[in-house]
């Protein structure tokens, strides 16, 4: 029987330290590989185009470019990796900056080996990595201004979606899990994850917060 291939996780962050701690934790994992690290944003955009990785654990605060303008690199790039932020603070602006440029979640760097490994599994089998309260934060913060352009802009690509689609973006914006939802809809996981592909496509969003935020922005808050 094959086997499935390792998750390619490549590691950023300018403290050499994190990375051989995350390196370290990783490489013993089953079914995970750390195929490349960086020390910079820059460093990081040209290490994933030879690295290929599924999966990259971004620091937000580095020289040069940083971790908000490498995630978007990245994920403008020809074969985007699922993007995972390094933060020591769960209420830090440039936590919600990255995540709106594209995240698809947040780790504390303190977390534990075990919560390490499921996290980076859970990320790049299209799992949320985020917590409802800190979808609720993530909200807040980017929809604190109104704006009435990107609300008509919101409410237009939500127009496109099929009831069904619509649904599942409205649950998302809850804070719900796949599996919350598939429950709440009486869905299967699979059929759920084949929608949220479809509504991201459609919105061309690539992300649950950003899928969230502009369900919010289309009510006017």
């Amino acid at each position: 029987m094959n086997q499935s291939a390792p998750i390619r996780v490549m590691v950023v962050d300018d403290d050499p330290m994190v990375i051989t701690g995350i390196r370290g934790i990783l490489e013993a994992a089953e079914g995970i590989d750390v195929v490349g690290s960086a020390a910079s944003g820059e460093d990081a955009v040209a290490a994933a185009a030879l690295h290929y990785p599924d999966v990259v654990l971004m620091d937000i605060l580095m020289p040069g470019i940083g971790g908000i303008e490498a995630t978007q690199r990245l994920l403008n790039s020809v074969r985007p990796p699922k993007v995972v932020a390094l933060t020591s603070m769960s209420g830090d602006d440039h936590l919600f900056r990255i995540l709106e440029a594209g995240a698809a979640g947040y780790l504390l760097k303190d977390i534990g080996p075990v919560d390490l490994a499921v996290a980076v599994r859970k990320v790049h089998a299209g799992e949320p990595i985020l917590a409802p309260q800190s979808m609720r934060q993530v909200i807040a913060k980017v929809t604190s201004s109104p704006d009435r352009r990107l609300q008509r802009e919101a409410e237009s690509l939500l127009a496109g979606l099929t009831d069904r689609e619509r649904q599942i973006a409205e649950l998302v914006a809850e804070g719900l899990s796949n599996q919350e939802i598939a429950e709440e809809t009486f869905m299967s996981l699979a059929t759920v994850k084949t929608h949220l592909n479809r509504i991201n496509i459609k919105l061309d969003t690539n992300n649950r917060v950003r899928i969230a935020t502009m369900v919010v922005r289309a009510r006017g808050r």
